[in-house]
């Protein structure tokens, strides 16, 4: 389904801070200020206007925390003894998360970690604000881009013919839009991976083929994905939407932006949302499914204008092995969105579909 966001403004350096300020703005409602020293800005601050305005991690002098807020600013300090900012304004990148040799140590693991520990109410708000703030950054990120998803189950295997296929999709998608998927391994990777490769696809398939799983290791899986990107110095750009709350399931490297969230149920509704372009929709269980009638109840309710095409992949599966088909048809039947749920069979009619 197609939708459409506002805008708040970051201003994340002291000279960003200190122009805007000097050009006469009077009034910083809607800013987020993040991450700054702000022990010699007090003065000046407080001869603006600070009702709806939000500090996030800001160092400020003596007092002047206090009187901002009683201004109407909202101040929130660093938060010790968590893995991730809570505050970052940018979306991660594959290289951020695997930023050890060791996958074990590294942030995406930590981060995993700590998420499955007990949380105490300031890791509660840690991880709340930090989804919050990675919302804000994928909003930025996909602002008048022409999104198409993918989605498609996890479990899909290197190597084989229906990776090929849906690196194939990505591919072929990736010419004219920017690929969006979950962000995590087998077809979702594979996606990212066809997006990714401009030219042909042959070479990178066969190097991650070397590792077809990420189980047992993360570390040599992620290792071979690394070995293709490096080789692919004008790869283009995708999106991958993955979740700490599947965290056993790494998040795939060839998405070259990545907005990882805590929770699962926003970041399910904020993949489908940003699809501006329609969704794709390759075979899957029970993840699939829940994704294609998430996406049928947003279109079901929307007016013509907002209703993206769904396109389903593969006729026999589902038709006969999970009968999607049927349901979705019978759902579509009198509504806005009955012209634009599709079944096709191969990634040639999909593409032709989102093309269209």
């Amino acid at each position: 389904m197609k939708h459409s966001r506002g805008r708040v403004l970051d201003v994340t350096t002291l000279a960003d801070l200190d122009r805007r300020l000097a050009a006469g703005s009077r009034s910083l409602t809607g800013w987020r200020v993040v991450g700054l020293d702000l022990t010699e800005r007090g003065p000046v601050l407080l001869e603006r206007s600070l009702a709806q305005s939000l500090f996030l991690g800001c160092e400020f002098a003596d007092g002047d925390d206090d009187a901002v807020r009683r201004a109407g600013g909202i101040v929130l300090h660093d938060i010790p003894g968590i893995p991730v900012d809570p505050y970052r304004t940018t979306l991660y990148t594959p290289r951020e998360l695997f930023d050890t040799p060791r996958y074990e140590d590294s942030l995406d693991a930590r981060a995993y970690a700590w998420s499955r520990s007990p949380a105490t109410p300031d890791d509660t708000l840690a991880r709340a604000l930090h989804d919050h703030q990675v919302d804000a950054a994928m909003a930025g990120w996909v602002r008048d881009r022409d999104i198409v998803g993918v989605m498609g189950g996890h479990a899909v295997e290197r190597g084989t013919p229906t990776y090929a296929e849906a690196a194939r999709l990505g591919h072929e998608l990736g010419a004219h839009h920017t690929v969006a998927t979950g962000g995590g391994p087998g077809a979702m990777e594979a996606a990212n991976l066809g997006a990714f490769v401009p030219g042909d696809l042959a070479g990178a398939l066969a190097t991650v083929a070397r590792v077809p799983s990420f189980r047992p290791s993360i570390g040599a899986w992620a290792d071979a994905a690394f070995e293709a990107v490096d080789a692919t110095p004008d790869g283009r750009e995708s999106l991958g939407i993955p979740t700490w709350h599947y965290g056993h399931e790494p998040p795939n490297p060839f998405a070259t932006s990545i907005a990882k969230y805590f929770s699962n149920a926003p970041r399910e509704a904020l993949l489908l949302e940003i699809c501006n372009a329609g969704i794709v929709f390759l075979s899957g269980a029970g993840g699939t499914v829940q994704e294609v009638f998430q996406d049928a109840c947003e279109n079901y309710y929307a007016d013509e204008s907002s209703v993206a095409p769904m396109v389903l992949v593969g006729r026999a599966h589902w038709t006969e092995e999970l009968p999607v088909w049927p349901l979705l048809q019978a759902l579509a039947r009198g509504r806005a969105m009955e012209e634009h749920v599709h079944l096709v069979d191969s990634v040639e009619e999909a593409v032709a579909v989102v093309a269209g």
